[in-house]
């Protein structure tokens, strides 16, 4: 279920609630997922979702009763050894703090799970404060730092390098 409080015109708040399933990210799921990044981050779902195909990978999709993704993420099964690697979560804005990233989480760790195996990794750059906490709250621990770097194109459609530093999070399953 997300509940969320949305504001309206006419009174202060209105409280919506619906059913939201988690379902396998399709190809046809990426033209409703433009929230989720640039081009050049769809170009890469798109390439991670041939992966999942092979069975390298999962992404999962959190999503309304119409069918729309409102939360994404991977889970890499070839990164680290009898390990799920979590990584690109992300809830749609307007959607953050309504549960939807713990279900994500969740429904990874189920799969993680269901490959028989018992332990789940992410990485979060050190300034993402809420998504830690997040993290923590779900049980993950830090245990260790190291610097990320990916390439990001600009809204004019020029691309620049992102770096970062990233706190390594784990739990046991």
């Amino acid at each position: 279920m997300l509940r969320g409080v949305i504001p309206e015109d006419d009174l202060p708040y209105a409280t919506l609630t619906t059913r939201v399933t988690v379902r396998d990210l399709l190809p046809q799921d990426l033209p409703a997922c433009t929230w989720s990044g640039s081009a050049t981050h769809l170009r890469h779902v798109e390439r991670e979702l041939t992966r999942a195909a092979a069975g390298e990978v999962d992404y999962l999709a959190v999503c309304t009763p119409v069918n729309l993704p409102v939360a994404i993420g991977g889970i890499d099964y070839q990164v680290t050894r009898e390990t799920g690697t979590l990584w690109q979560l992300a809830v749609l804005p307007a959607l953050q703090s309504c549960g939807l990233g713990t279900l994500l989480v969740r429904a990874a760790e189920r799969r993680i799970r269901d490959r028989g195996l018992r332990r789940a990794e992410l990485a979060v750059e050190e300034d993402n404060t809420r998504a830690r906490a997040l993290y923590e709250r779900l049980g993950y621990v830090a245990h260790g730092r190291e610097q990320d770097a990916w390439d990001e194109e600009g809204p004019d459609g020029s691309i620049h390098r992102h770096e970062t530093m990233c706190i390594l999070m784990r739990k046991s399953l």
